[in-house]
């Protein structure tokens, strides 16, 4: 499947990526690297069960627009954006935003990596955060691991409101066979260092199958998995289920 990925321009940037000549399982292993050249658009739906006395369920959807850019020969500038949106019994909030700002070589012959700045933008919390991020990676054949990271203070804000400080922590494993099927474990944790002793950590452990097709004329992972919380705050989740679409934007 030969492919030609949309040039983008924002803000007198841009990032041309040339034609490629690749099949679906390459093009898989590419949506396994955080800081890839492809400009992709994930919508994940989280269904998360076990809140409070009554376990409630908690409905989470991210959209998670990916534009890589490059700025000089050697490097490029990969904007990543999460758009919560979290609906719960009798309502429905938009969840604060985390931008991130990667940048990265454009060639690596072993590990690839990625580092610069993580801010976090409020749409229901009082508090505007700000921090370093960072992203380390290795593909060797269909195999991909490694880790993202970030750490958040709050700069500005409620002063009344608590103060913010919190890391987030993602590693991640995937397999990508010859039938474009991949298959991953990743964990999103995330520790408040401003909870109370106990209330700290939040660590799911997430497996999901994925599978690349179209949606139309757009190349796309379809993706569904299950993921169990080893540890949450008090009514915290116990587990959820989890849907993935992956939209890629190609030339016409």
């Amino acid at each position: 499947m030969r492919l030609k990925i949309l040039v983008i321009t924002l803000a007198g940037a841009a990032l041309a990526v040339p034609a490629l000549a690749q099949d679906a399982q390459e093009l898989s292993k590419k949506l396994n690297n955080p800081i890839s050249d492809l400009v992709s658009v994930p919508f994940q739906f989280n269904w998360e069960f076990g809140y409070g006395a009554n376990e409630d369920m908690h409905h989470i959807l991210n959209l998670q627009p990916v534009v890589p850019f490059r700025i000089r020969e050697h490097t490029n500038m990969i904007a990543r954006l999460i758009v919560p949106t979290v609906s719960t019994p009798g309502a429905t909030v938009a969840g604060d935003m985390t931008f991130s700002l990667f940048f990265s070589p454009a060639r690596s012959t072993s590990w690839i990596w990625g580092a610069g700045p993580a801010l976090l933008l409020p749409r229901a919390g009082p508090k505007w955060a700000v921090g370093p991020t960072v992203v380390a990676l290795k593909q060797k054949g269909n195999v991909t691991y490694g880790i993202l990271a970030n750490q958040l203070w709050s700069i500005a804000g409620d002063n009344t409101a608590s103060d913010v400080n919190q890391t987030f922590l993602q590693p991640f494993f995937a397999h990508t066979d010859k039938n474009a099927v991949t298959y991953s474990v990743n964990s999103e944790t995330t520790v408040n260092w401003e909870a109370p002793s106990g209330d700290q950590w939040t660590i799911p452990l997430n497996f999901l199958v994925s599978k690349f097709a179209k949606f139309g004329e757009f190349p796309t992972s379809y993706g569904a998995g299950i993921g169990i919380f080893v540890d949450s705050p008090s009514g915290g989740p116990e587990w959820k289920l989890r849907a993935v679409m992956t939209l890629i934007l190609p030339n016409k």
